[in-house]
């Protein structure tokens, strides 16, 4: 059994949601993860802050627009009068569900179970159309297996035992339609798992079910070895082990998210980025086998701080060091990037949130200086230190450009440049011509 996944563009249209069911049928008993519609989740949003704002009318004007181009989706997608009736009234329930939060008090719990309602009518749509087509399709509720725990983190051990149960149901089955991104916390309550969405659900899934491969079908022909919105010359790479490819997803373009990583490399489960678009394209295979000796790729993360706390003495104190990660680790802030010297050390964080608080204390025991608008500039590849060159040769492409920091060695897969907004295409292109396309 394998696992595909589909993000909301792949199924953003009538005619997109054909072509996906035309990908996924005659492969076997899948589990298939959707979801939501492209623009739909925005659009829940905008309705949930209307609703937090007490504006019921406003709210309920972008629910009939939304329910509108539902309507109009379900005319273009079915034929059989039954299918057609059967869609417009399970889409009629969420969307009655989702007014009857204009007539109460709405928080935090009510927004979340209105956004769960994106994922929900995606895949009730793609599996109304499936049995049109004659396809035994079973659409498997994530609400009743996946769970997060006390610390938010996904419950592997529920998920496997409930999942497992819940497919033994249905051994005629000939596909399995679930929801991604969307979960119930330790309270019961629907909520998301946020980092990775519906990536991560298809990993956990994967994993829970000791999967044979997990299918992530985006928009792009895999993970490319630089940026292409920045960088003409792009080429797709076919390969790359599970750590590669971790650090490039969280450094890179969203193609896929670092999170989902995790569950299919604790679980030996390849993963397989492919386009949608161009479904013959080879796309990228991420595995745990290690190309020696090669640099994969190069990405850039943008809207970066830099802080440098230089020590009070002329050495840095005991404790130096402790104190100043203790002061982010208090204010949830985890740093990307260090460099350390005999007297100071200099981090750097991407989020902005209760910086002044943070930099007050760090004057405490130092002195501070912070410079914004800064990328990090990532390399990716078989990095470990015994093979000669390959630091050299990203330094020396970098050679015209400023380098605010430099980190080497924290990982045998990356390293990474910090540089100022204004040059990173500069560093983008210097790196791909110096080490891909240089004699």
């Amino acid at each position: 059994m394998k696992v595909l996944k589909f993000g909301g563009t792949s199924v953003g249209s009538a005619r997109r949601i054909k072509e996906v069911a035309g990908l996924i049928t005659g492969r076997g008993v899948n589990i298939i993860v959707l979801s939501a519609m492209s623009g739909t989740t925005n659009t829940l949003v905008e309705i949930a802050d209307y609703m937090h704002k007490g504006n019921a009318n406003g709210a309920k004007e972008i629910i009939n627009a939304l329910e509108k181009r539902y309507g109009e989706v379900i005319d273009e997608l079915l034929s059989d009068t039954a299918c057609v009736e059967a869609a417009r009234e399970r889409i009629g329930e969420f969307f009655h569900h989702i007014r009857s939060f204009t007539r109460e008090g709405f928080g935090e719990v009510e927004e979340k179970e209105i956004l769960a309602q994106g994922e929900l009518m995606s895949t009730t749509l793609m599996d109304i159309y499936l049995h049109e087509q004659g396809v035994k399709s079973v659409w498997l509720p994530a609400l009743e297996f996946m769970r997060t725990d006390a610390d938010g983190e996904a419950d592997s051990d529920y998920i496997a035992e409930r999942l497992g149960a819940m497919l033994e149901q249905h051994p005629e089955a000939d596909l399995f339609i679930t929801q991604g991104f969307i979960c119930r916390n330790v309270r019961g309550e629907i909520d998301n798992l946020q980092r990775g969405g519906s990536d991560l659900t298809a990993s956990l899934i994967g994993g829970a079910l000791l999967a044979e491969e997990i299918e992530i079908w985006t928009d792009i022909d895999g993970m490319h070895n630089n940026d292409p919105r920045f960088v003409e010359r792009t080429e797709p790479v076919h390969e790359m082990h599970f750590d590669e490819a971790a650090e490039l997803a969280y450094f890179g373009p969203k193609i896929l998210h670092p999170t989902c990583v995790m569950p299919a490399r604790m679980n030996n489960i390849p993963i397989r980025v492919l386009n949608t678009m161009e479904p013959e394209a080879r796309g990228t295979l991420i595995y745990n086998t290690v190309h020696s000796r090669s640099i994969k790729a190069v990405a850039a993360k943008d809207n970066v701080i830099a802080i440098k706390i230089k020590s009070s003495r002329m050495l840095m104190a005991s404790g130096f060091i402790h104190r100043v990660f203790e002061i982010f680790d208090n204010y949830h802030r985890p740093i990307d990037m260090i460099a350390t010297s005999e007297v100071g050390i200099s981090v750097t964080i991407d989020n902005p949130l209760k910086l002044e608080h943070i930099v007050d204390e760090l004057k405490e025991i130092g002195t501070v200086t912070i410079d914004y608008d800064m990328v990090i500039i990532c390399v990716v590849g078989d990095l470990e230190w015994h093979n000669r060159g390959f630091e050299a040769k990203a330094v020396d492409a970098l050679r015209h450009i400023p380098v605010r920091m430099i980190s080497y060695g924290g990982s045998n897969y990356n390293i990474s440049f910090l540089v100022k907004k204004e040059d990173k295409v500069k560093a983008l292109n210097a790196l791909s011509e110096k080490l891909f396309y240089s004699e």
